[in-house]
């Protein structure tokens, strides 16, 4: 096996890198607090203006849709660089991971022409209306209902813990339309439509970042039915494998556990508790960056995707703990405000087993599709 990235990759990672390096402002460290904030949504409009004008927002996309057609590989490196620098995409990176691809695969001409261009231009934010008060990563469980009009579907229900709703454009959302995993249903609602409340979440994890959306009587049009009525769980199975492992969360914690140690050799105060927790955690960094790479291979080779994206994402879960609670027990400074993006890494980490489904859940996957374990009898 070879692990190392030829001329073209290391080309392209340099090339990424030069970009941020001439378009990051130079309170960046600051801003990149809060990835729905108001100052980071407005910024990430600009910065993936720049992006998409660079060549380097969609590169994996095909030219058809602004791409360049390139492979499954570059994509990565331009996630890993763009973690690595505190995802200064924001919300938008969801649009280039999961949801234009989404589009690509199960939208009609029209909706694929409507929405798809200005995502490629990096134009407008998208939020995931997903996790429910009694429905988190259980979407069987979701009680949010279309039901069926003149023209249309009336929406009713409530998500929680959307991300980016504060700003975004457009909602990818699942309601029920029938009875079990085949009476759900995707529908892409503009977020400007009627009957919409969207309430802020105050949290610990960064200013605008979650919210709770109420959906009152709101009519969309049958057109803004996503693939097939009942089509839900397929979509969203494939939307999530392509989330899970699009975001390389682990280049960002060992980025900030290097930063951590150099600030504690530089007080002298790396002992020997803090080496052996750090390299636990730079271990568990290395393992989740592997199992990913793994992930992305299959995709290079048009191997479809199993269990096997849960195991990457659990591991890159355990890797932001790890950092996570190095930080906490030996630079704890830095949380204080000491370090804004040791704060910000933090923060993030936090929900880093929520989001895009409970660390829980993954393990369930994990132990029956991938281990293949028996059930325990009720």
């Amino acid at each position: 096996m070879d692990f190392q990235w030829d001329a073209e990759q290391r080309a392209f990672r340099d090339t990424v890198r030069s970009f941020l390096a001439e378009n990051l402002p130079a309170d960046w460290e600051s801003l990149a607090h809060g990835p729905g904030s108001e100052s980071q949504s407005a910024f990430s409009k600009t910065f993936c203006g720049a992006l998409a004008k660079a060549g380097l927002l969609v590169p994996h996309w095909p030219k058809r849709w602004g791409g360049r057609d390139a492979d499954a590989w570059t994509s990565f490196i331009l996630a890993e660089e763009m973690w690595m620098a505190g995802e200064p995409r924001g919300g938008q990176y969801m649009n280039v991971n999961w949801i234009g691809p989404t589009l690509m695969r199960f939208g009609t001409e029209a909706q694929q022409d409507r929405y798809i261009p200005p995502i490629a231009r990096g134009e407008t934010i998208w939020c995931q209306g997903f996790s429910e008060p009694e429905a988190g990563s259980d979407l069987a469980s979701l009680r949010t209902r279309a039901e069926r009009c003149d023209g249309g579907y009336r929406l009713n229900g409530q998500k929680i813990w959307t991300s980016y709703a504060g700003h975004a454009d457009t909602c990818f959302l699942l309601a029920r339309t029938g009875i079990g995993k085949t009476g759900m249903s995707v529908f892409l609602v503009p977020m400007d439509t009627a009957g919409i409340t969207v309430r802020q979440i105050p949290s610990v994890i960064g200013e605008g970042d979650i919210h709770e959306v109420f959906f009152d009587d709101v009519f969309v049009p049958a057109d803004a039915l996503l693939g097939a009525e009942g089509q839900a769980w397929e979509i969203a199975r494939n939307a999530l494998s392509l989330e899970r492992v699009g975001i390389p969360r682990f280049a960002l914690a060992a980025r900030m556990l290097r930063r951590a140690v150099a600030a504690l050799k530089k007080a002298d105060r790396y002992g020997h508790g803090a080496v052996e927790q750090s390299a636990r955690a730079l271990a568990a960094c290395e393992a989740a960056r592997l199992y990913s790479y793994q992930i992305v291979d299959q995709r290079r080779h048009g191997t479809p995707t199993g269990p096997e994206a849960s195991a990457a994402r659990y591991a890159t879960v355990m890797a932001e703990r790890l950092v996570g609670e190095f930080v906490v027990e030996h630079c704890p400074d830095a949380l204080a405000g000491g370090d804004p993006l040791l704060l910000a890494h933090h923060q993030r980490a936090i929900v880093a087993g929520i989001a895009s489904g409970a660390a829980e859940i993954q393990l369930n996957l994990i132990a029956t599709e991938l281990l293949q374990l028996p059930r325990e009898p009720r």
